[in-house]
């Protein structure tokens, strides 16, 4: 359906500075023991051994924000973010502030970029600053450090999952470079399991990444840096016996989604207090969908561009000010059938319905200009307002975001006492497909959304801090689609709908650098909307009333450690069919669907997953052995239900059993 069309791509953040306004000094290589309080209300950064021994991510960094107070848990095999009960496109993720489309490989096993390569990743669930824009849920900041210096290093990791490589060192003195690659081992064992199981459907899912680094001391002040990476995601399926619900759902369906980009940066420091620094990136996007006589074919080329300078001001002020734009344009096709409900609503079966085909291209351009202060007037307290001003070519339009976020310490140096709050304005330009025709209509403006919070963090110990949250946020201006039989899809679009989300988040954490690490991490949150101004507020998609994750993890000596992840959360809302009614034209039976979208919850979720790790050292290289085993004690879970012929029965899908990822990882 058109409403598959990925988000169009945020504003790049800056890349991490040091220099003025301070960045946290926690990183992903780095453990550190009494890190620096993050600069924004609410930030969340984990360090290298943490991520990496987690259970149940099989080690890798951005999975490990599916552990973080306020990102919901989504079903098995679904590679989507979801934060404090937004829509996954409201989040946006950037990599050294280039906007990508996804963060995970089908079925969400891995992401999109190795741990190894990273630097740091910053989780913001809300109230950022005003350098993240188009973007009205939360952004995940990713940095890639810089290939190492000292001499030639490697890695080579083979697990049931998949297999990567890595290799880094100097070409000169001023020059070094960095290379890496993914591909999955999935097709080589589910195809035939699926084949021997006679479940009538032939599989072969395929991913890889790579990425490749060039980077360069210009002179002592200022370092150039080139970066292209990408991945590539495919999936063929053979339905051997089509559904009996919908005959059209037969035959063979495909998905295919890759993404790449080129990027070149230079960052300069003139004098201490001063950092400059340029990004340029040109990228493409490409999606294909077909299942049956049906298709969906995107493909999206985005140029983006940024200019950020970060400048100390005096002993108690600091600013950061810039301009970023992006250009995309885009073409799409597809051949959907007609259908007048909205796109969380069971169609019904596509069989018998008329086809439309519709083929289209555009030009979207968004240039963008920000500025943000910190001050600090007292000791301990900070200061933080900001202003974003955004243009949309798409809707004309342009839109102007206050932003406040404020921290004090209460109490410093130890035990810290912090009190942080954030109140501000977020507005999300809309979709291609929704301004712009043949897909969408004039008219279609921005979503906004109001975010506060406040908040207090408490170190109970030198390991051990405590942060609780409070959060709300008003979204207003959502974009909506409308039968319209006039337009070229049957849709209009309108920003009728409204939402909110609010809800509390805990965190207690126990920081790594002795034996044991570990985090327990709370959510109570509703997340409703609703379609129209007179209309009633439903549970939204998204919304999970109890989100529970317990980590832990324990070094019982000779190499050997130990942990556990625990997770307990609300079924997903979804919106019952309360029986049949035959179609006669069609041959097959409609739905009846409940007078209330998302009345039903499925099951609640709970699973205990497992790793166990054995390192050797040698005196030139490591081995480590690896156990990742998810789901332990083998839990039925329920994804999703379907209904037989006449929806006069269910029948619940579960998520897999138990997932054992064993492997071996040799480092140079």
């Amino acid at each position: 359906c058109p409403g598959c069309l990925p988000a169009p791509p945020a504003a790049p953040p800056p890349p991490a500075a040091p220099a003025a306004p301070a960045a946290p000094e926690d990183s992903l290589d780095i453990d550190v023991e009494g890190e620096k309080p993050p600069r924004e209300p609410t930030q969340r950064t984990l360090s290298a051994e943490e991520i990496t021994k987690i259970p149940g991510t099989n080690g890798d960094a951005l999975r490990s924000l599916q552990n973080m107070p306020g990102v919901a848990r989504v079903g098995a095999f679904d590679g989507l973010l979801i934060v404090r009960g937004s829509s996954p496109r409201d989040t946006q993720v950037f990599v050294d502030g280039t906007n990508v489309p996804i963060v995970y490989h089908f079925g969400g096993l891995s992401s999109v970029l190795p741990s190894e390569m990273l630097e740091r990743i910053d989780f913001y669930p809300g109230n950022f600053g005003p350098q993240y824009g188009r973007a009205t849920g939360g952004i995940v900041d990713v940095g890639v450090r810089s290939p190492k210096k000292d001499k030639l290093h490697g890695l080579l990791q083979v697990d049931t999952v998949d297999a990567r490589v890595l290799v880094e060192g100097p070409i000169n003195d001023r020059t070094r470079f960095m290379l890496g690659g993914r591909r999955s081992w999935v097709d080589a064992w589910l195809g035939p399991v699926l084949r021997e199981a006679g479940v009538g459907v032939t599989t072969a899912p395929v991913y890889y990444d790579y990425q490749a680094m060039l980077e360069h001391d210009v002179t002592r002040d200022t370092t150039a840096r080139l970066f292209f990476f990408g991945s590539d995601d495919r999936l063929a399926l053979t339905l051997n016996s089509p559904d009996s619900r919908d005959p059209a759902a037969g035959g063979d369906a495909g998905l295919h989604t890759g993404f790449w980009r080129a990027q070149g940066r230079i960052d300069t420091r003139p004098t201490q207090s001063l950092r400059w620094t340029t990004t340029a990136s040109i990228g493409q996007d490409k999606q294909h969908i077909g299942v049956g006589n049906m298709s969906l074919d995107i493909d999206i080329t985005t140029l983006e561009g940024r200019s950020d300078v970060r400048a100390k001001l005096g002993e108690y002020a600091s600013a950061v000010a810039g301009f970023d734009v992006q250009y995309s344009w885009f073409d799409v096709g597809y051949r959907l059938p007609v259908v007048n409900f909205e796109d969380d609503q069971d169609q019904g079966p596509v069989f018998g319905k008329p086809m439309v085909d519709v083929q289209g291209n555009g030009r979207v351009a968004r240039p963008a200009a920000y500025a943000m202060l910190e001050l600090r007037p007292l000791p301990g307290l900070k200061l933080l307002p900001g202003i974003r001003s955004d243009y949309d070519q798409g809707s004309k339009r342009w839109t102007a975001d206050p932003r406040l976020g404020v921290r004090y310490d209460v109490h410093a140096p130890y035990p810290r006492t912090t009190l942080k709050g954030g109140v501000g304005l977020f507005h999300q330009p809309p979709e291609p497909y929704e301004s712009i025709k043949p897909f969408g209509n004039a008219g279609v403006k921005s979503e906004s959304a109001y975010h506060y919070s406040l908040g207090f963090e408490q170190e109970l110990a030198r390991p051990i801090e405590l942060s609780f949250e409070g959060f709300y946020k008003d979204l207003r201006g959502i974009v909506v689609s409308q039968f319209d039989a006039q337009s070229a899809n049957g849709r209009s679009y309108v920003n009728l709908g409204s939402g909110r989300t609010y809800g509390t988040e805990l965190l207690l954490r126990f920081k790594p650098g002795g034996k044991f690490f570990g985090w327990v991490a709370y959510t109570l949150a509703r997340s409703e909307r609703r379609d129209d101004d007179q209309g009633d507020y439903y549970r939204y998609d998204y919304d999970q009333t109890h989100n529970l994750t317990a980590v832990g993890s324990y070094k019982l000596g000779r190499g050997w450690q130990l942990g556990g992840r625990f997770r307990y959360v609300t079924g997903s809302p979804y919106t019952p069919e309360l029986g049949g009614t035959m179609d006669y034209d069609a041959g097959t039976y409609a739905p009846v669907t409940a007078p209330v979208r998302n009345s039903a919850r499925l099951p609640a979720f709970h699973q205990l997953d497992v790793r166990v790790d054995k390192t050797w050292k040698f005196q030139a290289w490591s081995l480590s052995w690896y156990l990742d085993l998810q789901n332990a004690y083998v839990h039925q879970n329920t994804e999703s239900i379907s209904y037989n012929f006449d929806y006069s029965q269910t029948t619940a899908a579960y998520g897999i059993p138990i997932l054992p990822i064993m492997g071996l990882r040799g480092e140079l």
